[in-house]
Formats: structure tokens, sequence, C-alpha cells
């Protein structure tokens, strides 16, 4: 009826019109009676389209051709809740560029929490959906997260019976042949993203928790807690050493031992260098982990680790490397001691015909453990020997990752991964040496918002005394995206 109303409007302004303008009065009132008549047809075509909504009520013209062109085209109703909401479904966030990384689908979706220059959009995330604004700002917010079920059956024991960490696999225990099954949902994910735009770059803050709090429990964990105006940020979250972009799509929650990772507080900032080029110098906070550091002896932390980064972005993929430095340290009562650790990590992912995608990444360094998936907290960045001196651990490893679709609904993944760590003297006989991963799933997302995956796991741990353990784990999940 709109449109019945807009043509009305014209035909008063025409009527209006003086009669020198025509030829004659004849020919203008056929033409009205043209108009009348196509207006006549147009309404019975939308009350046919239209026949279960009440007529809305016509603004008749006046005599005046400017006001009767004003009422015709009158001011839409105020909005209705309804109204409201669909508009604020639709937000757009503003002054974001679009993603040059390939698009990519994850069970676990790291990239969507990583810190980018100037807050741009993820791969898994290009189109930013689900935003809605606050009514009298220009703030825009979402709520986001999945449900995650996990059903874990191992054919030996596995240590972690929630993720499947390689260091954990129990060697030469006499219950290490026992089967376990395990049905969890700790991966279950809560994040909150608020969004605006400022004369001085586009504000974000991001906050993201999971329930692997403890091992017995659902205890609430923060994963991401951080803002970031332009492109610095603060807070805690991503090591900036670490490229979440790099990470395989995996239904096991902890990953290939060899990968970077590490969840941090800290600052740092990025420069655009232009062509999707950035460089990202950060400080973040130390902690110098030690292996069996003894009675009397402390570890300390003068200062904190530095990471500079190299990253190329392009349509094809993209290249990431990192460089971190780190001062490590112990106070003991018969001594103590200093040393400068560190070690580089190139990372990065490539698109393999249209759908396929290669993901890997290599790292290695002295006092790296930190940095890891499969040694973080485990105290094999450094050992203070029986001189005294403190030795920082040598580390090496990384991960290769192939996935394939087979059709838009459907996705498999293989990855590789291993760590290997030096052999010490003053490392006790169970202390680390190396862990292999391997990983082969099929995934099946029969629409964005539901996925569900079979995954088959092996891992194999060796300890510094030569003993070694394995396990093969089979892992069914089925996840609920709230926003996808």
């Amino acid at each position: 009826m709109r449109l019945a109303v807009v043509t009305f409007a014209c035909a008063a302004v025409l009527s209006s019109t003086p009669a020198h303008a025509q030829d004659s009065a004849d020919a203008l009132r056929q033409e009205i009676q043209s108009l009348r008549q196509t207006l006549a047809a147009m309404e019975k075509r939308l009350d046919a389209l239209e026949s279960n909504k009440p007529p809305p009520a016509v603004t008749h013209p006046t005599a005046d051709p400017l006001p009767a062109a004003t009422s015709a085209a009158a001011p839409a109703a105020p909005p209705t809740p309804s109204n409201t909401l669909a508009q604020a479904a639709a937000a757009q966030v503003p002054g974001v560029g679009q993603a040059i990384l390939p698009p990519r689908d994850s069970v676990s979706d790291p990239s969507s929490a990583a810190s980018r220059p100037d807050s741009a959009a993820g791969p898994t995330d290009p189109e930013l959906k689900g935003f809605f604004a606050i009514p009298g700002t220009d703030t825009l917010i979402r709520i986001g997260g999945y449900a995650k079920l996990d059903a874990i059956a191992d054919s030996r024991a596995a240590g972690d019976e929630e993720q499947f960490v390689t260091s954990s696999i129990p060697v030469g225990s006499p219950h290490r042949d026992v089967s376990n099954f395990t049905l969890h949902a700790k991966q279950t994910r809560f994040s909150f993203e608020a969004r605006r735009p400022t004369t001085h770059g586009n504000l974000r803050f991001y906050l993201e928790n999971d329930f692997f709090g403890s091992s017995d429990s659902y205890r609430f964990r923060l994963r991401h807690a951080y803002g970031q105006l332009g492109n610095t940020y603060a807070g805690y979250g991503y090591a900036t050493f670490m490229d979440a972009d790099s990470l395989p799509d995996t239904l096991d929650f902890a990953g290939p031992g060899g990968a970077g990772y590490l969840l941090v507080a800290g600052i740092h900032h990025s420069f655009p260098m232009g062509k999707g080029n950035t460089l990202t110098l950060a400080a973040e906070d130390p902690e110098t982990q030690l292996s069996a550091p003894g009675e009397g002896i402390r570890a300390v932390n003068q200062a904190p680790d530095v990471t500079v980064t190299a990253r190329m972005e392009r349509s094809w993929g993209h290249l990431q490397l990192g460089a971190v430095a780190r001062s490590l340290g112990y106070d003991g009562d018969e001594g103590d001691d200093r040393r400068i650790g560190g070690g580089l990590q190139l990372s990065g992912s490539a698109a393999v015909g249209e759908q396929d995608l290669l993901l890997f990444g290599a790292l290695g360094g002295k006092g790296l453990a930190r940095y890891t998936a499969d040694l973080t907290g485990s105290g094999m960045d450094a050992v203070v020997g029986v001189d005294g001196h403190l030795a920082l651990l040598s580390l090496r490893g990384g991960f290769v990752g192939y996935t394939h679709y087979w059709s838009p609904m459907w996705r498999s993944n293989l990855i590789y991964g291993q760590l290997s760590s030096e052999r010490n003297d003053a490392l006790a006989a169970d202390a680390f040496r190396r862990s292999r991963y391997g990983v082969f799933n099929l995934i099946w997302s029969p629409a964005p918002s539901w996925t569900m995956g079979m995954e088959l796991l092996y891992g194999q741990l060796e300890q510094q005394g030569g003993q070694r353990g394995d396990t093969v784990r089979l892992q069914g999940s089925l996840q609920y995206n709230f926003i996808k």
C-alpha cells in the first residue's frame, strides 16, 4: 500500500500543475484518469498480496502540491520492539575491513579470540555475525560461545582423561593398561565481546571462559580478558609468540604438543607495514619454571618476557615468525643464578586447491617449554645443576595438519606433531624427553550452529630414562554454537 500512496501523491502533484503547462485541460484530465486507473490496478494487486493485513490509512492530498507530496510520503510509525530487534540483529561492525586469510572452520575456534591489528575480523568469523547495538551509543555487543559434549574412550591410561596431553601419559605404572571411558562438557565456552569506533581506532573488549578450572569439577576458568584500542592491546589472553590461526582443527581440546600455546597477561602494539604485513612488539608476564627445584630454591623473575613477531597475510594464507627473549633465574640458600633464554617459531597456513588447507608450525630454543602446548607448567624451562649453575633446557618441535573438505558439510583433518627436549643428567629419570601426537578425524556440520564428529588419536611419551608409554583414544563430540 506504500507504493499506492506514493503513486497517489504523484497524481496529486500532477493535478495541481497550472493549466498553462499542458496543451489543454482535456489532455490533463485524460492523464489524471490514466493515473487513477493505474493506482486502482496496483491497489488490487497489493490487496491480493496483503489480504491478511489491515489496509493502512490513506492521507488525502491538499490543494497545495508540496504539502500533498509531503503527507503522502509521511514518516514511518515509531519503531515497535520487533522492529528494533530486527534492526539490532542486522547491525554491522563499522570500521573493520574484510578478513584477508581464506575462511576456515574450526571446532575449538581459537582464531575468534585472537588479537589482530585494528581488531580486524578473522578467518573463522569473516563477517562478524551476531552483533547488536546498545541503544543511544556507538557500542555493539555480542554474546557467543558454544556447548560441547565429549565422549572419550582410552585403550589404556592417558593421564589426562579430558584432554589429550601426551606429556601426561603414564609410563611404568602398574595400572597403565586399564582402559577408561569419560563423558564431559568442560570445553563448553561462553564469550562476551564489545566493539565501537573511536577517533583513535576501533575499540574492542573481549571476555571468554571455559570450565577446565579443575580436574574433578566444572570450575570456571578465565581464558581471555582484554581490551584493544587501535593496535594497542592490554590484558590477558594468547601470548604474542603463539599463532592461533595455524592451530589445526581437532575435537581434542589440547591439540598437538609441539605447537606454541600460552595464555598470559601482557601488553603489545602492532605496527602495520602495508599489504597485509605487520610487526608486533610485546611485554608479557614472566614465569621461570624449574624442574625439581629442591629445598631452599625458588624461581625468580626480574624482567618481562619480550616478544617480536613479524606476520604476512595473503589471500592464500599467512606466515608468522615469532621470537621471544626471557630472563630466567633462581635464588637459593646456597647461591643464585640468572640466564637469558628464548626461542623462535615459524608457523602459517596455506590454501590448497579451492577448499583444502595446510597448517604448520615449528619452534625451537632454550628455556622455551612454558610456551608449548605439551609442557607449559611442567617445569621444563631449566634445571639447577649440582654445581649450582642454572642450565636452560633445549627444546624443539612442531606439527603439520591437513584439512580436506569432502563436501560443504563434511571435512577431515590429518595431523602429526612431535616435541623433544635434550637429555640432561640433572633431570630425573621420569622427566620428559620426547612426545609424539597423531590425529585423524571426520567432522560433520549439517548446519552452521551444529557440529558433530569422531576422532582417532595416538600419543607416545618417552622419558629421560628411556622408558616409553603410549595410548590410543577414540573421541566423539557434539557441539552447538550460539551465534553461527
